[in-house]
């Protein structure tokens, strides 16, 4: 058994390392086109070189979403704990102007779709629709930096460094909300985040268990929750879908969940 020092580090460097070794088959919407992908490499770990369709960055670096991960590491660092001036100096820092993420195709492109016009992949790293929502308002000088409307899965990615910070202290899933909210301010990527940090706290703390699910459901159930969403009851209704779904092929689970 592994310690609970071990588990912490595990789940930092699991996430930072999984990201990375995705990162060269990130945004393959095309089952049969990814299919072709994976016979040829035979792994879908670390391909090299990129079969990106939307980025062409080195095999081995981060996505935004490993990126954004780091940026919340470096922050609990330096801070000596969460402290939101921090994540938001260093979100800024390794996302914003002044980072290989400024690319004026891409600058250009969430402004209008309908008239921009990308060369696909870019050579750079893709900078997504939160981050840029995130940097216009410090800009702007707003004290609220989260996107409004992102929904998208950021608020997922980047938990591992607060939860294994904070993992069995009763403030954690107030760091992790805090946490998302500098970038997603939007109720449903915090109730998923919050159901995922639930998720990754239980495996922290216990190591690997086959009830783990079933733990956060029941806690999602307890009238006595820290930090209740009014979206906690969907998340057990979507937790115990996907149960059902666990005999089923991935790829055909994957579709009928969402996207592959």
């Amino acid at each position: 058994m592994a310690s609970l020092q071990e588990r912490c580090r595990a789940a930092i460097i699991g996430a930072a390392a999984a990201d990375a070794a995705g990162q060269p088959i990130h945004w393959n919407y095309n089952q049969e086109t990814l299919n072709k992908i994976l016979h040829r490499y035979g792994n879908p770990e670390f391909i090299r070189p990129s079969q990106n369709p939307f980025y062409d960055i080195d095999t081995g670096k981060q996505t935004c979403y490993g990126d954004q991960a780091y940026a919340v590491l470096k922050a609990l660092v330096l801070g000596n704990g969460f402290n939101k001036e921090y994540l938001v100096r260093e979100m800024y820092e390794i996302l914003g102007p002044a980072s290989a993420y400024e690319t004026e195709p891409v600058n250009s492109y969430y402004v209008d779709k309908t008239t921009q016009k990308l060369t696909l992949p870019i050579s750079a790293p893709w900078r997504n629709v939160s981050i840029k929502d995130f940097l216009k308002k410090v800009d702007d000088g707003e004290s609220e930096t989260g996107s409004d409307n992102d929904i998208q899965i950021d608020a997922v990615t980047r938990i591992a460094p607060v939860v294994a910070l904070y993992a069995g202290r009763k403030d954690m899933l107030n760091k992790v909300e805090e946490m998302i909210r500098v970038t997603q301010n939007n109720d449903i990527p915090v109730a998923f985040a919050l159901a995922a940090a639930r998720i990754l706290e239980y495996y922290i703390l216990n190591g690997s268990k086959p009830d783990v699910i079933e733990q956060v459901i029941k806690d999602l159930k307890n009238p006595q929750r820290l930090n209740p969403t009014d979206l906690d009851i969907s998340m057990v209704s979507h937790f115990r879908k996907v149960l059902d779904a666990s005999s089923m092929d991935h790829t055909a689970a994957a579709a009928q969940f969402g996207r592959n």
